[in-house]
């Protein structure tokens, strides 16, 4: 590897994101001086960045090297591995590759940021597609996920294969597609595998994820005890197997379907567009739904998560124009994303005031998990028999203990490494050779801005410690004014002592320091910072605005 990064003769991996994480998926292939995107995902805040959901890799490093990048490849739909397409693809400028249900979630989200012609964007086959980037050819390779065309990529070059697993699980009655056979890795795994760049995310899991097919059981048995009940379910709008088995169920059950979801519309608009859910049933309107008998109707909603201004937060507000009463039943047919448990539980405690009953998959088989654990992915070793393990898609305790896992089932190698982290894979012992920044950026307002730049750490420190504001006139008179302060009752006093001490400050000025505006400045801030810290305890942001004439 040259000094500026430039892959040589060899084969190099590289994370972006990802890699330390769950979300943000961006991987880079590095060979011959070119360079292959696969996935180019984003994440969403949580919290920790005020006033900002979406959370994006920082790509500076392959940004200063577009002219090398060959190609985006995406392996499937969700937003973790999709999501940031509108925002950077248009600047790399190279071509997208996906497979059809893929390629047209990725088309609207163009079409809506006004980039649909200024991306050229491939449409590749599900089964086996193949198709060449400069020395990478990549294969498409089917594998079950909780979404349509899910997929694994076999990225064949100079230096040997890479199995690039994307999000996978193994199951044997996957509802939607039809995964690679056993017997099909199995050849691939005769034929040699340099390096599995595998899904970390439920290596913990002792048992099998579990069946599709399975879920549709469960879901039928659930929602047949609760005749005379309105039934609602929230699951992932992306899960089009599970939107294909609540159409089933609500067909046994004798229940008519009503769906509250923008994302959940789009997601069974474009699976019909590309020949999935042909016989979903027709759905019905919310006034139509609310004048049903309560036993038939299945709402299916957005919201499993929490989310706000998703479907199910607004019902337990009631704030939408659907309703749930005591004694209907809500079915959280999802996992709980780590992170996302306080606002779920507040969802959850306003749907209980309500005396509504809630179902989740601990208590009921009404969702499995689109991830491998330990007994899918220990099946994968021995049908591909790579010489190197890279886990990724994992916070590091996922990928610490999925190389454990793979060196216990006879992998040669493993490598564990996080974003920024430059991996040789060949030629030689396989290691990280290098270091590079591998930043965060955040969609603030229409901005693109750095995750740790001036304005969300000023806008941290401001949501807990809050913000004085102090306006001097021309005679240096101090105004004062405060937000986020806990003094509601004694307010005024304290508006006055800060007052006093402000002018106190600026009186101990002489001379020279009183028409020095930034010796003013900085006596009316210690000053009004003080007194705020000494009546609430807090360290306040303080903004200090000078006379218009000012003072030097």
């Amino acid at each position: 590897m040259k000094k500026n990064y430039t892959p040589e003769d060899e084969l190099l991996f590289l994370a972006l994101g990802g890699s330390g994480e769950i979300g943000m998926n961006v991987n880079l292939y590095g060979c011959q001086g070119r360079w292959l995107m696969v996935d180019l995902g984003m994440t969403f805040s949580g919290g920790q960045y005020p006033g900002v959901d979406l959370v994006f890799a920082d790509l500076e490093f392959i940004e200063e090297r577009a002219k090398d990048l060959e190609a985006i490849v995406l392996t499937h739909a969700h937003e973790d591995h999709i999501g940031a397409v509108p925002y950077f693809a248009a600047d790399l400028g190279v071509p997208i590759y996906a497979t059809p249900f893929t390629a047209e979630l990725v088309r609207r989200k163009l079409e809506e940021a006004d980039l649909e012609g200024e991306v050229e964007l491939n449409i590749i086959e599900e089964d086996h597609g193949s198709f060449r980037v400069g020395p990478f050819e990549v294969t498409y390779l089917p594998l079950a996920h909780s979404i349509a065309e899910g997929n694994a990529l076999l990225i064949d070059t100079p230096h040997g294969k890479i199995f690039h697993t994307g999000d996978w699980k193994l199951d044997e009655d996957p509802i939607i597609g039809e995964p690679t056979t056993e017997e099909e890795l199995t050849e691939i795994g005769d034929e040699g595998v340099l390096a599995l760049v595998c899904d970390s995310t439920n290596v913990f899991n002792p048992a099998p994820s579990g069946s599709e097919g399975a879920v549709f059981k469960g879901l039928l048995e659930e929602v047949q005890c609760h005749p005379g009940k309105r039934v609602l379910v929230t699951t992932f709008a992306s899960n089009v197997a599970r939107l294909h088995t609540l159409g089933e169920v609500a067909r046994e059950t004798g229940r008519q379907v009503c769906v509250a979801g923008r994302s959940l519309d789009r997601i069974i608009d474009v699976s019909q567009q590309n020949g999935y859910l042909e016989d979903f049933p027709e759905t019905v309107d919310f006034d139509t739904a609310m004048g049903l008998p309560r036993g038939e109707v299945l709402i299916l909603a957005t919201g499993g998560q929490g989310e706000p201004r998703a479907a199910l937060s607004r019902i337990s507000e009631d704030s939408h124009p659907l309703e749930l009463v005591s004694g209907d039943v809500v079915l959280f047919s999802s996992r709980q994303i780590p992170g996302n448990e306080l606002a779920i539980g507040a969802v959850q405690n306003r749907l209980a005031a309500k005396g509504v009953t809630m179902v989740t998959d601990r208590q009921s088989l009404i969702h499995v998990s689109g991830h491998p654990g330990r007994p899918e992915l220990e099946a994968l070793y021995g049908w591909l028999r790579p010489d190197i393990l890279l886990p990724v898609h994992g916070e590091m305790r996922h990928m610490q203990e999925q190389a454990r896992l793979g060196l216990a089932n006879g992998i040669p190698d493993a490598v564990v490494q996080q974003n920024g982290d430059i991996v040789r894979l060949a030629p030689g012992a396989p290691g990280k050779i290098a270091e590079v920044r591998a930043g965060r950026l955040v969609l603030d307002g229409d901005i693109i801005a750095p995750a740790d730049g001036d304005s969300i750490v000023m806008r941290r420190r401001i949501m807990h410690e809050g913000v004085v504001i102090v306006a001097l006139d021309d005679r240096l008179n101090p105004l004062i004014d405060s937000i986020g302060l806990p003094l509601d009752e004694d307010y005024e006093d304290f508006l006055a002592e800060a007052r006093e001490d402000i002018r106190k400050a600026i009186g101990k000025l002489k001379g020279n320091e009183r028409k020095s505006s930034s010796t003013v400045h900085e006596a009316a801030r210690l000053a009004a910072r003080r007194a705020a810290q000494r009546w609430s305890g807090k360290r306040p942001q303080v903004r200090v605005l000078l006379p218009t004439r000012g003072l030097d």
